[in-house]
């Protein structure tokens, strides 16, 4: 559990602010941190003693390549990482719930239904790594956090590509004696069978409290894991001959991860319920405790003198939390729910000193829907898979009175007056789904298998247009693979009319390299033809961000914010029926805050953050800017008046032709208001964000004064005019407001 910073433990790392430590071992330490947005992060770092180590340097580095492989959806999703950096470090998300280890010895074993979900959710995040060619290698139950979405798997400490001997050789035993396959305990090539011993392994500790060797010396345990029988006491009679089959000395007899999963779980039902009640209250106990840390500093010892951690940490080195290879995920139970949804499953309990006495099942405390409804003013909350840094600025969307919204690795359809859930659907990531305000289209991946494995041969990407009532792609509309380069990776940017406009890669993927060289290309959804294709600049290799932050298609321009080699961002508008490149203006403004839907009509495009301006579509001439001096909030547009936050002063707005004031809040509550988050505008209120005070201000657009406060919570506000709501998304979940 979180625990005070050392006197000496740096203010923070890179862009993130410090606040206790998680804990700390002979390689490294880890932080709880936020970013400067208020997302509650883990941060690794590597002890500057073997920092100097190139082997342990590397071994930090392919961590955090291993990471990024499994993703955010069965691993801590990486959002950001240098390991170049003097003290390397990296930034993932912050993972609600306890470890396996520490879920069985509070809740005691495992029933079979919990054990077979889990073994099946573990399946589809081997598979992910496997079909990289990567193994974990240290799999065990301190290794996997049990969240209410599904297990995620972390420690990628010493997970390596397949063949890389780098940093091992034969005859070397790497990794945790109690869950090694024979193979590994005698230093030879650990492959994904290996991988599938360990889990097998885990899942009997999971169902009876103990593992499949029992415990003792490393030589004794290496001694049974290569020449013992496994110890299968306890465990449920109809899972002996699948996890037997499992633990094969051979590791050609054992199954593939893909058929292991098939024989475990046939994934009906959520995954949240087929846990025990005491783990669903630790869960939620955790993501209620998270945000009541307060930051501490142990003092200096008293033979020591004080010291000030020095304020100059290392910057980031631009790396970005999207995975580097856009592998096929496995199965996996998706979170879905109605009304209240998950924060309805999960209960809340006082910490545990651990069990003194005989094993007594606790019982779950009032629900963490409770503790929640208390905090925030919403008429609705549930937990949501959260919407990332780098992910598509134009999520959610609103289509006619459906709210589709977009999270992570999942789409929910829902009801936006009661929050009830319609359907959730797995996508790869939100850069892969667009909307043209009628429909949604989603840039499906298909693998293609030979017959003579279980991994796919070749893996290709269409467009579909996605199903409102079952939220199932449809019929593939054109395929957005480059069938000469066999690039997989691409952004979906906008949608219009009859076109799609994508960013793909033309290059193959290789391991742990950015895909180049990359186009920008307009595709026909009637005939699946490509209208254009324009090459765009290659990216650095020591970059790893999208080409694009926003995008969005307005008459006959495709309005981009681009990225470029340098880290600056430059707006470019290109004809929409040709391609090319119309004008190019540069744009000083950090990568992170252009991440914003972008605000058009037929005539301007209207930037904030910063001085408020207008550029003409046409030629990107500036058609009017405010005064100097002046900084903004992101704007948005509403019947001929662009709304924005001003500085200090609060919401004001401008003539969407002229820039001259229409509209200026009254009072001094507005200076709390939020730069970063987008108002939103109803009939009669308009809503701005205060995230120091943590509140939605409902201003009369009459009054012009604040008339109402709701407790609220979130980076992203989106209005829903056909139901009269307000969706505030944030890092897990999202709640509903009335809009007026």
């Amino acid at each position: 559990m979180p625990s005070p910073l050392a006197h000496d433990d740096p203010p923070g790392l890179g862009p993130y602010r410090l606040i206790a430590r998680l804990g700390s071992g002979g390689m490294g330490t880890v932080y709880l941190g936020r970013s400067p947005g208020g997302r509650t992060l883990a941060l690794k770092t590597m002890h500057a003693r073997i920092a100097t180590e190139t082997a342990f340097r590397t071994r930090f580095r392919l961590e955090s390549d291993a990471a990024r492989v499994i993703g955010g959806r069965y691993g801590a999703q990486v959002v950001d990482a240098d390991p170049l950096a003097e003290t390397p470090w990296m930034a993932t998300e912050y993972v609600l719930g306890p470890p396996l280890d520490e879920a069985v010895e509070l809740a005691g074993p495992l029933p079979e239904a919990s054990v077979r979900a889990l073994g099946a959710a573990l399946c589809g995040a081997l598979g992910q790594l496997h079909h990289s060619d990567v193994v974990h290698r240290d799999l065990k139950p301190s290794n996997i956090m049990v969240t209410a979405h599904g297990p995620k798997v972390i420690d990628f400490g010493i997970a390596r590509a397949l063949g890389d001997v780098r940093l091992t050789h034969t005859g070397a035993a790497v990794g945790t004696p109690a869950f090694m396959s024979p193979e590994q305990a005698t230093g030879e090539e650990h492959a994904p069978a290996g991988d599938v011993f360990a889990l097998a392994g885990v899942l009997i500790f999971a169902a009876t409290g103990h593992g499949p060797f029992g415990d003792g010396r490393p030589a004794d345990l290496l001694y049974r894991v290569r020449y013992g029988e496994p110890d299968l006491t306890g465990t449920p009679a109809a899972l002996v001959p699948i996890l037997s089959r499992c633990l094969a000395k051979d590791p050609a007899e054992r199954p593939t991860t893909a058929e292991l999963s098939s024989q475990l779980h046939d994934g009906s039902g959520e995954f949240a319920d087929h846990l025990p009640a005491a783990v669903l209250a630790e869960i939620g106990r955790r993501a209620s405790e998270v945000w009541q840390i307060v930051p501490h500093r142990l003092p200096a010892p008293a033979d020591q003198p004080p010291t000030v951690p020095s304020a100059d940490v290392p910057t980031a080195s631009g790396l970005s939390r999207r995975g580097l290879l856009m592998a096929g995920a496995g199965s996996v139970l998706g979170v879905a729910g109605a009304g209240a949804g998950v924060w309805a499953w999960l209960g809340r309990s006082e910490p545990e000193t651990g069990p003194t006495g005989p094993y007594k099942k606790p019982t779950p405390g009032p629900s963490v829907s409770a503790l929640k409804r208390e905090k925030l003013d919403s008429v609705w909350q549930i937990q949501s898979g959260g919407v990332y840094d780098d992910e598509s600025p134009d999520a959610p969307f609103v289509i006619g009175d459906l709210a589709v919204l977009v999270g992570n690795t999942q789409v929910y359809r829902m009801d936006p007056t009661s929050g009830a859930v319609k359907w959730t659907s797995d996508i790869d990531g939100t850069w892969h789904i667009a909307s043209d305000g009628k429909h949604i289209y989603q840039n499906v991946k298909v693998a293609h298998y030979d017959g003579n494995s279980a991994y796919p041969s070749t893996v290709s990407r269409f467009l579909s247009r996605v199903d409102l009532t079952t939220g199932k792609a449809g019929k593939h509309l054109a395929e957005v693979t480059d069938s000469y380069h066999g690039g997989i990776d691409s952004q979906l940017l906008a949608v219009a009319g009859d076109t799609a406009y994508l960013a793909i890669s033309l290059g193959k993927v290789k391991m742990y390299q950015r895909q180049i060289p990359w186009a920008v290309t307009a595709v026909d959804l009637t005939t699946g033809s490509r209208r254009w294709t324009e090459q765009l600049p290659f990216r650095s290799q020591k970059s790893d961000q999208w080409h694009f932050l926003a995008a969005k298609a307005v008459g006959n321009r495709l309005l981009l914010l681009q990225e470029m080699n340098d880290g600056k961002v430059r707006v470019v508008a290109r004809d929409s029926r040709t391609g090319k490149v119309v004008w190019d203006k540069p744009w000083d403004i950090k990568p992170a805050a252009a991440r914003q839907p972008l605000t058009a009509d037929g005539k301007h495009l209207y930037l904030g953050t910063g001085r408020l301006r207008a550029l003409r579509l046409s030629d990107g001439g500036q058609a009017w800017e405010s005064a100097a001096g002046k900084s903004y909030g992101p704007p948005i547009l509403k019947d001929g008046v662009v709304y924005a936050v001003e500085k200090g002063l609060g919401l004001v707005g401008a003539d969407a032709g002229s820039g001259k004031p229409r509209w200026t809040e009254k009072g001094d509550d507005g200076a709390q208001a939020s730069l970063t988050s987008r108002p939103v505008i109803g009939s009669r209120y308009a809503y701005t964000y205060s995230e120091s005070a943590g509140a939605l201000r409902a201003i009369g657009l009459a009054s012009r004064t604040t008339d109402r406060l709701y407790k609220a919570n979130g980076n992203r506000f989106t209005a829903y005019e056909q139901s009269k709501m307000i969706i505030a998304s944030g890092e897990h979940f999202l709640a509903g407001f009335p809009l007026q």
